[in-house]
């Protein structure tokens, strides 16, 4: 670890502990996948904190030809991972920095002793269950996604929770792209999609995922979660709205954003 990247690193958790935002991007932007992902990598060293899964996310031409890579992937912290349960769950986001909610499919790792998945079909053996889910993007930096790819990762990835619903049957995961999702804020529809417009989907997410992990020398874990990818959009939220996203024959999931306390 560099001190430019251990500095950079500092300042992006010690805000996300204390819920504080930061005006301006603490240090020199990286500009390459490698100096954002030792940003990433300096701050999970710096926290005493578990991961329970991954985001992945899409890079957008024609910064993917750039980078090499069209996806890119950011841990989940366990504590920050839920069950929908009774009632609407709640997440807090940074108010002044950046917010979003991602309608998508979570899928659980169970990894296997064997080279890391190249295909989508070989990454269905590396999960062993999948559920409808939201994934809430929020970071204390409000240009996050505008500053680019690099900068998301080297935010923790904008990812600040996940909540997992309903489960979707086994003999339903060949035809994840036939299903239709919509995403509401408030009630208003923001976005309509399905995953045959990513890329090679949530399993191909799965295996760019294992394969990055790899890269890196992190072993996969048995029961972490991989948010695979937002399906109809990256749809911005304000604290006090809650988002509803439904997966055709399959049920919905709603929560609700509040802000993150500063005490």
């Amino acid at each position: 670890m560099n001190s430019a990247a251990g500095d950079i690193a500092r300042a992006f958790v010690d805000a996300r502990r204390n819920w504080k935002t930061l005006a301006e991007y603490p240090g020199r932007r990286p500009t390459d996948l490698a100096g954002a992902y030792a940003i990433q990598d300096a701050a999970l060293e710096q926290w005493d904190r578990p991961i329970g899964g991954w985001k992945v996310g899409k890079i957008n031409p024609p910064a993917s030809h750039e980078l090499g890579a069209n996806r890119l992937i950011g841990p989940a912290f366990a504590d920050t991972i839920k069950p929908e349960a009774e009632g609407l769950a709640q997440f807090p986001i940074f108010s002044g920095g950046f917010a979003a909610m991602e309608a998508e499919f979570m899928l659980r790792l169970a990894p296997r002793e064997a080279a890391p998945p190249t295909s989508p079909e070989q990454a269905m053996d590396w999960v062993d269950e999948v559920r409808i889910g939201l994934e809430v993007a929020s970071s204390p930096y409000a240009a996050i996604n505008r500053d680019g790819p690099c900068v998301t990762v080297s935010d923790h990835g904008n990812n600040a929770g996940l909540l997992l619903g309903r489960l979707v049957d086994r003999a339903d995961w060949s035809r994840l792209d036939e299903v239709g999702v919509t995403l509401a804020i408030d009630g208003e529809e923001k976005g309509r999609a399905t995953t045959a417009t990513m890329l090679d989907g949530p399993f191909g997410a799965a295996a760019f995922l294992l394969r990055n992990l790899a890269e890196r020398g992190i072993d996969p874990q048995a029961g972490w979660w991989i948010s695979s990818g937002a399906i109809t959009g990256v749809h911005e939220i304000a604290a006090g709205q809650h988002a509803t996203a439904v997966f055709d024959g399959i049920g919905e999931i709603s929560a609700r954003v509040i802000a993150g306390d500063r005490d």
